[in-house]
């Protein structure tokens, strides 16, 4: 990719795009595996166990992930969109915008579902799920939702974004996220045979669950986090990994409560968990994408008033104004004093104020002060 007059990129081609997309898919499809087998390893080695054993290839996969696609982003020759993670004082509040709008709508959705009968609560033991939510969102945060967001909705995203348009780059990042799961199966097992430890069985989805349902929620789920990276704000990609870690939290507590130990849970039938998940997902995506069209179509309002009335204390960096009446005019600029001003009025309605000495250049501004800028003689 080349670099048009210093300023406007070039764009690569669409093969290009879709293999760099893949790449980023290979990336964290290696990092999961390979986390998961070297962190098992690990944790024999060590002896450790519990949270600990949970907690070591979680590291290891975002180690693995993390600064590979971080390097591989850094040598492209140019770069036309960012990947999102924004500045770092940005992130928190991106991280609970993804956070709050996903819990919000799952208890929206959860809380109709429980209305309509569909699901029984266990009985709350509220010091039990607040340590099951802060240590499950740490392993997920490290072993899923950071290395996955920052591989495929923020590298694979705008590889294909530089490229291609919305719809294809929304749906081409979510063909990649389907294809994660499956890969990293096939390096799992293979690193595992490498180090000594027990192969996890290859497949496209985990074992004991349905395919096709789980690559249907997989996909909503893939389009969902999507979504949440293209909404308005500073950090959308660290909205993504938000909205990855509510969700991973809120099924592990409603449908896995009891295996996981997590002081709540529910009762819900297959068929009315899937239509829940799905609900609550969609919900959350709709979320976003509203926000996302308000927020343009205020920018645009914003522009076109621009257009027709932009400001005069915006034409100024420096300086402080001095009342004229309706035509103020900046005391001085850039440490600069101004020279003597005169006012004449042009026959277009215009008032023309011209310096003392400033031969054919000056200042024109209308009569509500609406527009200031400098006019040449030409």
């Amino acid at each position: 990719m080349t670099t048009t007059h210093g300023t406007t990129p070039a764009r690569g081609s669409a093969g290009r795009a879709w293999g760099r997309a893949l790449l980023g898919g290979i990336v964290m499809a290696g990092a999961l595996g390979a986390g998961n087998a070297l962190g098992e390893a690990l944790a024999r080695l060590l002896g450790a166990d519990g949270y600990a054993r949970q907690l070591l290839p979680a590291v290891l996969v975002s180690a693995l992930a993390v600064p590979a696609v971080l390097g591989l982003r850094a040598v492209r020759s140019v770069r036309r969109l960012p990947m999102g993670l924004g500045p770092r004082s940005a992130a928190p509040l991106g991280f609970l915008r993804g956070l709050a709008v996903t819990a919000s709508c799952a208890a929206a959705v959860l809380g109709a579902g429980t209305a309509l009968g569909w699901v029984r609560w266990s009985g709350l033991d509220p010091a039990a799920l607040a340590a099951f939510l802060v240590s499950n969102a740490l392993v997920a945060v490290l072993l899923e939702a950071l290395p996955e967001e920052a591989t495929l909705r923020g590298y694979a995203w705008v590889s294909l974004r530089d490229r291609l348009g919305g719809v294809v780059s929304a749906l081409g990042t979510t063909v990649v996220f389907l294809l994660v799961p499956g890969v990293s199966t096939v390096v799992q097992a293979g690193v595992s045979r490498l180090v000594g430890v027990a192969p996890v069985p290859m497949g496209l989805s985990p074992e004991g669950q349905d395919p096709v349902a789980y690559l249907v929620l997989l996909t909503v789920f893939g389009l969902t986090l999507v979504a949440a990276r293209t909404a308005p704000g500073a950090a959308p990609l660290w909205t993504a990994i938000g909205t990855h870690v509510a969700f991973l939290s809120v099924n592990r507590v409603v449908f896995e409560g009891v295996q996981r130990d997590a002081g709540w849970s529910a009762k819900v039938a297959p068929t009315h968990a899937a239509v829940l998940e799905l609900g609550y997902l969609a919900a959350t995506a709709l979320v976003f994408v509203v926000a996302r069209l308000v927020s343009s179509l205020v920018r645009a309002r914003a522009r076109r008033l621009g257009t027709r009335h932009p400001s005069a204390a915006t034409a100024h960096g420096v300086g402080g104004w001095t009342g004229g009446g309706p035509l103020p005019v900046p005391a001085e600029r850039d440490g600069q004093p101004v020279p003597d001003i005169a006012w004449t009025r042009a026959s277009s309605g215009v008032a023309r104020v011209r310096a003392e000495g400033a031969g054919p250049q000056g200042l024109s501004c209308d009569r509500r002060g609406a527009r200031v800028f400098r006019r040449s003689g030409v």
